[in-house]
């Protein structure tokens, strides 16, 4: 996936079209993220115990990857983003990939 938990991204389709947030969770399995504060859905839940009364709560619903873009750090627009290989290694020897910027070309991963 193009984006990780903790990366600030746009929503660029839906009814939160637009708008700016945070990735809380990431689901690379369902290709899917959840961003802090959009996508707010009601459920009807059924009280379960005295601990967990029912009602119509208010959540966060996951969103799919190719709906949202990820805002780079360094140039502060939604731009599409790359791959790409570094000259310095990881713990196994293997040249490290990282994502970039592909409006600015600036390293988003450290």
């Amino acid at each position: 996936m193009h984006v990780k938990t903790g990366d600030e991204v746009l929503i660029i389709t839906g009814k939160d079209r637009g708008k700016r947030g945070k990735i809380k969770e990431a689901r690379p399995k369902e290709q899917r993220v959840i961003v802090e504060g959009l996508n707010i859905v009601k459920r009807h839940m059924k009280p379960r115990g005295p601990t967990r009364p029912g009602g119509i709560i208010e959540m966060e619903a996951p969103i799919h990857v190719s709906n949202v873009m990820l805002i780079c750090p360094t140039c502060g627009r939604a731009s599409r983003t790359g791959h790409r290989f570094l000259e310095e290694t990881d713990h196994k020897g293997r040249p490290k990939k990282v994502r970039y910027c592909k409006a600015c070309d600036a390293v988003i991963d450290e």
